[in-house]
This record gives C-alpha cells, sequence and structure tokens, in this order.
C-alpha cells in the first residue's frame, strides 16, 4: 500500500481508510481498502481507476453523507467530515438545476440555502455565470440552455459557494468532446483565479493530466492506491495545446500502463 506522510496543515488527509458496506458477518463488500493521502492547501489531485473502485465514496465520505463508519481516519481542513460543511462544494456529473429556477436563481441557489443575502448572492452568481460564458443567460431557464449550458451553471453554482474544498465527481463526463474541452479550460481559469482544494473524479486520462497538480490511480474494487503521480506540466496548461507535447503522451502511457496494473492486481 503506498502510504503518504501527511503534514499538519493539509487540506485533506485520509489514512488507512476501509470502507465496507452491508453486514460484516454476511454480505459484506469491502469498497475501500486501506487507502492513504493528502492534499495540500490548493492543489488539485484527480482520482482514476476503473468503474465501482470506491472513488465516488471517497467524495462522499469527505462530505459526510455516508451514515455508515469507515475505519481509519479522514480529516478536512483539519476535522472529521460532517454532512452540510460550508467549507465543501460539491458538484455531481449531473447539473441538477431546478427546472422553475432561472440560470441566475440556480447559480445563486447554493448561497441561498446557506443565507446569504439576496444582493450579495446575485452580484457574486453574476459574476460567475459571466467567467463561464453565461452572462446574456442570467434570465433564461434550464429548458432553454444546452446540456454543456447547463454544466457551466453548475460549474458556477459550485464556485459561487466560495468554500475552500471543491469535490467534483466526473463533471464533464457526459459532454460531447469540444464543450469538454472547452469547460476544461474554464475550470482551469476559475480555479487558477480562486485557487480552492481540489479532488476530481474521472476516467479521462487526459482530462486528469491536463487539469491535476497530482493523479492517483485506484485498483479495481476493493480500492486501493497504485500510485500516485506528480504531473510536472508547467502552468498555465491549454487543453488543446498539451496534444503537441511529448511529456503529455509519456504521462498518457504511464496512467494507462498503471490502471492496467490495478485491474491485474485485483484479478
Amino acid at each position: 500500500m503506498l502510504q503518504q506522510l501527511m503534514s499538519a496543515n493539509s487540506a485533506i488527509e485520509l489514512r488507512d481508510l476501509t470502507m465496507r458496506f452491508g453486514s460484516q458477518t454476511t454480505s459484506s463488500v469491502l469498497a475501500v481498502d486501506r487507502v492513504s493521502f493528502s492534499l495540500a492547501p490548493r492543489e488539485f489531485v484527480s482520482l482514476i481507476g476503473p468503474s465501482g473502485c470506491g472513488k465516488t465514496t471517497i467524495l462522499n465520505l469527505l462530505t459526510g453523507l455516508l451514515t455508515e463508519p469507515p475505519e481509519g481516519d479522514v480529516r478536512v481542513l483539519g476535522k472529521k467530515p460532517t454532512a452540510g460543511n460550508p467549507d465543501i462544494a460539491y458538484m455531481l456529473a449531473r447539473d441538477s438545476l431546478l427546472p422553475w429556477r432561472t440560470t441566475l436563481e440556480n447559480a445563486a441557489y447554493g448561497m441561498e440555502v446557506r443565507g446569504l443575502p439576496r444582493s450579495e448572492r446575485e452580484t457574486r452568481a453574476r459574476e460567475l455565470l459571466k467567467q463561464v460564458g453565461l452572462g446574456d443567460f442570467a434570465d433564461k431557464y434550464p429548458k432553454a440552455l444546452s446540456h454543456g449550458m447547463r454544466q457551466r451553471c453548475a460549474l458556477a453554482r459550485t464556485f459561487a459557494l466560495d468554500s475552500p474544498v471543491l469535490l467534483m465527481d466526473e463533471p464533464f463526463g457526459a459532454l460531447d468532446a469540444q464543450t469538454k474541452l472547452t469547460l476544461e479550460d474554464v475550470l482551469m481559469k476559475l480555479w487558477s483565479e480562486h485557487q480552492k482544494t481540489v479532488v476530481f473524479v474521472t476516467h479521462d486520462l487526459a482530462e486528469a493530466i491536463a487539469l491535476s497538480d497530482r493523479v492517483i490511480v485506484m485498483s479495481a474494487r476493493p480500492g486501493r492506491i497504485v500510485a500516485d503521480v506528480p504531473i510536472d506540466l508547467p502552468r498555465p496548461r491549454s487543453v488543446r495545446k498539451l496534444q503537441a507535447d511529448h511529456r503529455f503522451h509519456d504521462l498518457y502511457a504511464q496512467l494507462w500502463g498503471l490502471l492496467e496494473q490495478g485491474v491485474a492486481g485485483s484479478e
């Protein structure tokens, strides 16, 4: 098992995390097995691995959404995870926009739940919508937006919360290739400006390399860490220009090999 030394000022820490679902005496399923890693503040780390290896389980543990207690230790900004933690914003694969709310109202919804004054949340939501290219669509309803535009709104809603930690579960996985590349560039610009700590789950190796400071590779279930790979490509990065960089292709081949190793090791 890969064991990473954990710093006292880590934004996120997992130590020997093990997660089982169901009864331990009958049909218990071991989802995650002795996983340890940490993130420094403002670090962008991607989790990759086969479907069912526990990537989303880790995100749900970090948010405090899972009621079944894990073995090991999990800390977010030095504290045990709790549901509703305002230090965390969670972006899912689906945009989850409310159809009866305008784009502006959807972008401001999380802030409304947290009790921010209306003038403050609308000002912040409008600014984020401009940053993601939806400034002219603030008064439109979700039915008038394309799938990519809806994800832009969800991205604005996530950053509008101004939480220091962002958890992102395949937010661009269902988009077409062109829209995906565009939104990856938008995310990079937002992250560079707002400097959040990000745990990003993806199945796209190119996306993981383009966005991340490190990529953590997990094995097939039960999820274990196969490798923690630093991405030593200079920032700022252009997702498109990386295609012409041989280092990008070397990293892609390395990650692909590690994924195959993780699947073979589990079998």
